[in-house]
């Protein structure tokens, strides 16, 4: 038998912009003229980072083949085609409390001043319905669990986890053209009055448009509740 050597290979079909764990992996032995150029036989150097390509089972995985998790990996090939993404500002009150995950789909709110001198008014109205979450920050829909950093000498890596990240302060959703659109109008006028609301994973309902929220509005809502109320609370035999 000639020399071998252990060579990192692909325990199951991993898909391209996977991030790659220890479970997708094994070694093997393999003759030392058909090992490949950049190959690994720790499987320690991998796990973590991000298939560039896809990858069949038994296949060994190189060097060039791999991402590190960072602006490599980007979101680029997560948005479907016609759409764009873009990144929209949140905080713990406009962002349900920074409890989005990418992945998750949310409804769009927005607070606009409508009319003009003595006649101007805000009005709040959905502008959008069952928006795909593309990222928050920098944690992306694939699932990378960290952000490897380098320090300022280029020889300590940092890491992060991003499973349970709020420090971010905007999230990429995927939105139509003309939504685009519309959102970079509000982003450069009022980019504090984009509200998010989560919905429930299974529910893809598409409402009719509501009619718009206003001052006018809610208290007249508030009005017809309490004299409802009153109105229950009155005894049965005053009514005969």
């Amino acid at each position: 038998m000639g020399a071998r050597k252990v060579v990192v290979v692909a325990k199951e079909d991993i898909p391209e912009m996977s991030t790659i764990y220890d479970s997708m992996l094994e070694t093997k032995s393999i003759p030392t003229d058909f090992v490949p150029d950049g190959f690994y036989s720790n499987v320690q150097e991998i796990s973590g980072n991000v298939s560039a390509v896809p990858f069949k089972k038994g296949q060994p995985v190189l060097k060039n083949h791999l991402y590190s998790p960072g602006a490599d990996t980007g979101i680029a090939l997560q948005v479907a085609p016609t759409k764009r993404g873009i990144a929209i500002p949140v905080d713990e009150v406009r962002g349900v409390a920074k409890l989005v995950r990418p992945g998750d789909r949310v409804d769009i709110f927005v607070a606009l001043d409508v009319g003009k001198g003595a006649s101007m008014r805000r009005e709040s109205f959905m502008l959008m319905q069952n928006v795909v979450v593309l990222a928050a920050g920098v944690s992306v829909q694939n699932n990378i669990p960290r952000l490897i950093e380098y320090d300022s000498t280029g020889k300590n890596a940092i890491q992060t986890s991003l499973t349970g990240d709020t420090k971010y302060s905007t999230i990429t959703i995927e939105a139509e053209i003309k939504e685009a659109q519309d959102l970079v109008y509000i982003l450069s006028t009022s980019p504090g009055n984009i509200y998010l609301t989560l919905r429930n994973p299974t529910d893809g309902t598409i409402r009719a448009r509501l009619p718009s929220s206003t001052a006018d509005s809610i208290l007249a809502r508030i009005s017809h509740f309490n004299i409802s109320t009153r109105f229950c609370e009155i005894p049965i035999a005053l009514l005969k």
